[in-house]
């Protein structure tokens, strides 16, 4: 059963600056021939919105695991689960980021949650994930340990 979903998808700065690729196409193109320069124009500006689409990852928290993008950890090996915005995400991200953590890590989206991993084996000592709700993340992730 899932808990918590999020998408975390392109911000809307990210499809106004791919837009960019439409007079930059129609530059090249409309020399040569004006319907052609048009139609690259609006198919590539379509493909760079298809590929934003199309990659952004999903956080799910179910009362077995926890799946962010294509990684995956069973709610019995989560430890400590915190929640940063602000300035502290942005440490997180950054100056206090241990070199062997596995991040899911989008630029267009500022507050993180920090998962402490409790498998000894794994080298991985936590995860750093962005989330649009950093709260309901960790809300979803003790509501998921308490089902367990």
């Amino acid at each position: 059963m899932t808990i918590y979903r999020e998408r975390l998808w392109a911000s809307g700065w990210m499809y106004l600056s791919t837009s960019l690729v439409i007079p930059a196409s129609l530059l090249v193109f409309l020399p040569i021939n004006f319907e052609a320069g048009v139609i690259i124009a609006i198919i590539l500006y379509a493909a760079c919105v298809g590929i934003l689409i199309g990659t952004s990852p999903v956080v799910r928290i179910t009362n077995r695991e926890l799946v962010a993008g294509r990684a995956r950890v069973p709610i019995e090996m989560i430890g400590e689960v915190t929640a940063f915005t602000g300035d502290e995400a942005t440490l997180e991200r950054g100056q206090r980021l241990d070199a062997r953590a596995w991040l899911l890590i989008r630029g267009w989206i500022a507050p993180v949650v920090k998962v402490d991993l409790t498998d000894p084996t794994d080298p991985t000592p936590y995860w750093i994930v962005s989330t649009r709700r950093p709260a309901e993340v960790v809300a979803a992730i003790a509501k998921a340990r308490a089902a367990v």
